[in-house]
């Protein structure tokens, strides 16, 4: 930083209100680098334009980067921190520490908005009277909770929109008569029994199972007293595997009370925090995560990032977390998290006792997981460099294919076609570098030209980067035979792109074909490299059927919003000027719909109706060139 930025920075520095708030750091290219909070703006941000003798070497470079900063007064340390955790989420600033992945760990969720609800699993967690749980950072160990759960309390899955008021007298699904669902659309299952089924569920997931078999127990017997023996005894085998279950789950307290136990380890690059989840007295589970960007970063300083950011998502808030040491913000953090919960969360860090034991234990756990981490990535890392070697050496390339972008296309008989490229470094994949592109030169049916298109769109916008922020591949990969590959030879000639390797690996025999040789390359079926070509170009299928799907649930949602009586292309063009999307209808209340012009309140009841049921999904967003 020049020393006339460094002194136009400070001189801003001391206009700062003295108030708390939240402080956006920014460098030379206006990106946002840096984002905290503070009980006071002017005494925080003044303390990083001091003497750089006095700042730790991480804060030397991140004021090193500074050219830029703005700021956000709140009413309270609880407002900036919840500010702050928003700011995070959305800009991801390299300098804050972070949790590893965060976005992508998934809750169950319970749709109670609905009258019969479902369980579900989503990534997103919204404010529309459903109840989370999680996040689980254990995909699998989710996944077997799930199946357990509709094995023993069959609540349906489709998302029909289905009311006790208007059921549907139709023949049951597959699923009634496999015994996966209680058909509440044909009107078998009263709304009362069927939300008792709900509750149970819940009580499950919240780890109550004592309290959840007593029920169940009253219900089995109310069966039998009833002579519904078939029903008492289904009720007998849910409440038997429940007892397995809750038999390998350890008393660990005597406090009846729900407590989150934190164990925190780092070395000298990672960190890792395990979370045990105690509830009444029982250890239900634990969940352990990963943290980034921590490198001479101090421990109290990670800790409390993680304590931030995962209870910004937790769906559930105990009465007592139990830490290794005290966070910073602890005042802060405590209100914030009574504010969540509605009642008082203690913080303690436990000096004695069995709830020491526990926190110990927990921290133990983060160590090892922490080295199995470790081992798992460096022999993961040894199999990904022993493939790109034997690639290598299989294809004749001048050096390792480090970096490997491959491209495929996806559409039905020409009709929302799309291209997609995905990117691996060192054999994994680097997602946030995928691109997919909507093929707009090609009218039908023709791969090689929709491949030309995407291969050109994707170099010619590389060509016109920057140097430094230019990354080409060493590796080229077109899905498909001879053809595909020869239109993506063109393409790139056209564009002088020159010295980079392609190939086009056919589904059929899984033959590699290489520009310059007409006979294609068949590698052993055990070959490394063979099942490393196989996973980049079914994640690129992967990626590209997935677009290809969602622009045709959308174009299928349109067509099937144009059918509505009232609603045609004129009216649907200004409902999409209005909100933008479909998804932006659907957010819309049936006012906001009836305002627009043309549309009356019966036609916006009528176009809601229509939305609710309707089961397009949208996707998450992703670069598009």
């Amino acid at each position: 930083m020049s020393f006339d930025l460094k002194s136009n920075l400070a001189e801003r520095v001391k206009d700062l209100p003295d108030r708390p708030g939240v402080y956006v750091m920014k460098d030379s290219s206006g990106k946002v680098i840096y984002v905290g909070k503070a009980s006071s703006l002017r005494n925080r941000v003044r303390s990083y334009f001091q003497s750089p003798a006095g700042l730790p070497k991480r804060t030397q470079i991140l004021v090193d980067r500074i050219c830029d900063f703005e700021y956000i007064v709140t009413d309270s340390e609880v407002e900036a921190l919840i500010l702050e955790n928003n700011l995070i989420k959305k800009h991801r600033p390299w300098f804050n520490v972070q949790l590893r992945d965060d976005k992508t760990y998934p809750f169950i969720k319970i749709t109670l908005q609905d009258e019969f609800p479902r369980v579900i699993v989503t990534r997103r967690v919204e404010q529309d009277g459903s109840r989370y749980f999680g996040p689980y950072a254990d995909v699998g160990a989710m996944r077997e909770t799930l199946r357990f759960l509709k094995r023993f309390f069959p609540v349906r899955s489709c998302s029909k929109k289905i009311s006790e008021e208007h059921l549907q007298k139709m023949r049951p699904c597959l699923n009634y008569h496999i015994k996966k669902c209680l058909s509440p659309c044909s009107g078998r299952i009263s709304k009362e029994a069927y939300m008792e089924l709900v509750n149970q569920i819940i009580l499950f997931l919240e780890g109550r199972q004592d309290q959840l078999i007593r029920a169940m127990k009253k219900e089995m017997q109310a069966a039998s007293d009833s002579l519904n023996f078939e029903r008492a005894a289904s009720i007998r085998d849910a409440v038997r595997a429940i007892e397995r279950v809750t038999e390998k789950q350890k008393i660990v307290l005597a406090s009846r009370s729900d407590i989150d136990v934190v164990g925190y380890f780092r070395d000298e690059a990672d960190v890792c925090v395990q979370v045990f989840f105690v509830r009444s007295g029982k250890l239900m589970g634990r969940e352990r995560f990963f943290m980034t960007n921590a490198d001479d970063v101090p421990d109290s300083e990670i800790l409390t990032a993680f304590i931030k950011q995962y209870y910004y998502e937790a769906a559930f808030i105990p009465d007592e977390i139990l830490l290794p040491l005290k966070p910073d913000d602890k005042d802060a953090i405590s209100m914030w998290l009574r504010e969540k919960k509605g009642r008082k969360v203690s913080i303690h860090v436990p000096q004695r006792g069995d709830k020491k034991h526990l926190q110990s234990m927990a921290t133990d756990n983060a160590k090892l997981s922490l080295e199995e981490a470790r081992t798992r990535a460096m022999q993961d890392a040894a199999l990904k460099d022993a493939a790109l070697l034997e690639l290598m050496e299989a294809l004749e390339l001048p050096g390792l294919p480090r970096r490997i972008e491959a491209f495929d296309i996806s559409t039905i008989q020409g009709t929302c076609a799309v291209g997609s490229m995905v990117v691996f470094e060192r054999g994994q994949p680097e997602k946030s570098s995928y691109r997919r592109f909507k093929i707009k030169t090609v009218e039908g049916q023709d791969d090689y030209a929709m491949m030309h298109e995407v291969v050109s769109r994707r170099y010619r916008r590389l060509l016109k980067q920057d140097q430094k922020e230019k990354q080409l591949p060493d590796l080229i990969i077109i899905d498909g035979g001879k053809g595909q590959l020869n239109a993506g030879l063109k393409a790139l000639s056209e564009l002088g792109v020159q010295n980079i390797p392609v190939i086009s690996l056919a589904e059929s025999h899984e033959l590699i074909f290489v520009e310059g040789q007409e006979q294609p390359i068949a590698l052993p079926e055990d070959s490394k490299a063979l099942l490393l070509l196989r996973h980049i170009r079914d994640e690129a299928h992967r990626f590209a059927v997935s677009y290809h799907r969602q622009l045709r649930t959308k174009r299928s949602t349109l067509s099937a919003l144009e059918e509505i009586p009232g609603i045609g292309k004129k009216r649907l063009q200004a409902l999409l000027t209005t909100f933008g999307s479909v998804k932006g209808i659907r957010a819309a209340s049936i006012d906001e719909i009836a305002s627009v012009p043309g549309i009356n309140h019966k036609l916006a009841e009528r176009l809601k109706e229509a939305l609710a049921s309707d089961t397009d999904v949208i996707l998450p967003p992703i670069l598009e060139n």
